[in-house]
């Protein structure tokens, strides 16, 4: 099964996505700039391997729902997330999400 659905913020809409998958659970929340996701997420190949692409992205692990998701401090978050947007290991995901838009 797969929801998709819009949540509210700090006045900013946000786009969260839950797939449930056979032993696993993927779940992401996006913008129109970059988005945080659970542990699934490959920060290291998105900094190395895909870096010409500057994916602005956080993950955050331990989360089995996007409540879960939006509330928890990331535990790794790509190069052009901190560097364009000041968002550092640690931040709480719905604050990066903000910091995404506002400083766009």
């Amino acid at each position: 099964m797969m929801n998709v659905y819009p949540i509210e913020y700090k006045g900013h809409t946000f786009i969260a996505v839950s797939v449930q998958l056979p032993k696993t659970h993927l779940m992401a929340v996006k913008n129109d700039i970059g988005y945080i996701m659970c542990g699934a997420l490959d920060v290291k190949l998105l900094n190395e391997k895909l870096a010409d692409r500057h994916i602005v992205a956080g993950r955050a692990t331990g989360v089995k729902t996007i409540d879960q998701l939006m509330e928890a401090p990331l535990e790794s978050v790509t190069l052009e997330a901190e560097s364009k947007y000041g968002i550092t290991k640690g931040t709480i995901g719905k604050d990066a999400l903000v910091k995404m838009v506002e400083q766009s």
